[in-house]
């Protein structure tokens, strides 16, 4: 038996307007809430993951929503590392998405920017803000990690890859609009070495948990949320 104790959400929100439902499963998707099934989410009992529920709840019951809480007590092994299994696979499948646009956007970006020789400060300036919020990103899904999932160093080696073609953009910005400006802008961004986009192997399958507790209950991952970079840093 486990030491870790456990808190399991059962809520309801009004149907109508919509947003009111969009909105709660938004806070604990962000909060790092691990859904079994709708309306009915798992989270590890810790202080600050304390405050923040009480928090949603808060605004759930001023929606006219209504809850349930359960304090559960430690789990079998068998049964906890089900579940932390899932929440492993959640957060790696977030570290895929950071992979995703570092290798999709952040990259392509510079070589464009490169390949229309467009070395202005100002693009150098929008670039550095766009791994900013790659950064912040990062943070938050490495904030509700609690489970150190694999996916984690591969997104630090991108970042620091990024941070290394932002440095050379740079420098040839300040090259091309100095006093010693020089037009010989060294290898092409393709040339360098980049992880695999795929390299976060995908995480075996988890079964549904079966614990008296979760029994009937079918592990389900929320979508992306499309906002995740933009919204949160307003």
């Amino acid at each position: 038996m486990s030491e870790r104790e456990w808190v399991l959400l059962v809520y309801r929100v009004p149907t109508e307007p919509a947003g009111r439902r969009v909105t709660i499963w938004r806070d604990f998707k962000r909060l790092g809430a691990l859904y079994l099934q709708q309306c009915v989410c798992i989270l590890p009992r810790r202080d600050d993951v304390s405050v923040e529920i009480d928090r949603i709840i808060a605004k759930l019951v001023a929606m006219e929503g209504e809850f349930t809480r359960f304090d559960l007590p430690p789990l079998p092994l068998a049964d906890e590392a089900k579940i932390v299994a899932s929440f492993r696979t959640l957060r790696d499948k977030e570290y895929a998405e950071i992979v995703e646009e570092c290798a999709t956007k952040f990259v392509r970006e510079i070589e464009f920017e490169r390949f229309r020789a467009n070395y202005t400060f100002e693009e150098a300036e929008e670039i550095g803000q766009d791994l900013e919020k790659i950064r912040r990103w990062f943070k938050r899904i490495e904030d509700r990690d609690w489970f150190q999932a694999d996916g984690r160093q591969t997104v630090e080696t991108w970042i620091e890859r990024c941070q290394t073609l932002l440095d050379d953009f740079e420098q040839d910005v300040y090259r091309l609009n100095g006093d010693d400006a020089d037009t010989n802008l060294g290898p092409a961004v393709s040339s360098l070495p980049f992880p695999q986009v795929g390299s976060i192997a995908p995480p075996p399958f988890v079964a549904p948990v079966t614990s008296p507790e979760t029994k009937g209950f079918d592990v389900v991952a929320p979508r992306r949320d499309e906002s995740e970079v933009g919204t949160e840093d307003q």
